[in-house]
């Protein structure tokens, strides 16, 4: 395993592995519980917009999960705003807090009033979009063999991959954070030559968090949800 960039909500890496496992994990995210907005309670509401346009908008906002919450947990968030300006996520208080503080929710001009209060509680993402801590995709490493006369276009465009000879052909490796395959393929295309494009057993693993868990934590806790359920299935065949 080789990382190849990570910061705050996001980590990319390079690895062997079977991409159906990798799948499997991508689709599992789904089954990492974390915390969100379920009801929201208005009990005054003078901003421009609907009581369900901005229940909504809180039900979409990422709530910080701990990572000892289980599906029973809940919470209570509450605001109160009486001030001319813009309202934002940050302004919601109680047992939790969200992940962003200026996430806007309305706006509200002199004498106007937002009053509200919003039940939290702990889902999955294979329920509801505001349940998802976030994302995870992948594609393949590739090698893409050119003509040598492409070397000076695609190294003013791929500055980062590494470029081998062999013969009157050049290799790009496309194994970097940006994928450089099409833009490859479409510098052939232009001058109607074709390019060929090769896989091996690697992938480039993405993992993108919304803020609510760790990108770390999402992949492991993605991998033990599947393991959870394979071990379910391997004792009832048994």
């Amino acid at each position: 395993m080789e990382i190849i960039n990570q910061k705050d909500n996001k980590l990319i890496f390079k690895a062997k592995i079977d991409e159906s496992l990798a799948n499997a994990i991508r689709r599992y995210v789904g089954e990492i519980p974390v915390l969100a907005v379920e009801e929201v309670e208005i009990s005054k509401n003078d901003s421009p917009l609907y009581d369900e346009t901005i229940s909504h908008r809180i039900g979409l906002i990422p709530i910080k999960t701990d990572k000892e919450i289980n599906e029973k947990t809940e919470a209570k968030l509450k605001l109160s705003v009486k001030r001319e300006g813009e309202v934002y996520s940050g302004e919601l208080k109680g047992d939790v807090e969200g992940v962003y503080d200026k996430i806007p929710i309305t706006i509200l001009t002199k004498n106007q009033e937002l009053e509200l209060t919003a039940n939290v509680r702990a889902g999955k993402g294979d329920e509801h979009a505001r349940f998802s801590p976030g994302l995870i995709f992948y594609r393949g490493v590739a090698e893409i063999i050119m003509d040598k006369e492409f070397r000076g276009e695609i190294q003013k465009v791929c500055l980062d991959n590494e470029i081998k000879e062999k013969g009157d052909k050049i290799i790009v490796i496309d194994d970097k954070e940006k994928e450089v395959c099409d833009v490859c393929e479409g510098i052939c295309e232009r001058a109607k030559k074709k390019a060929e494009t090769n896989y091996n057993d690697e992938l480039i693993i993405n993992i993108e968090s919304f803020g609510q868990l760790d990108v770390k934590d999402i992949f492991k806790k993605s991998i033990g949800a599947l393991r959870k359920d394979l071990n379910e299935v391997s004792k009832k065949i048994k």
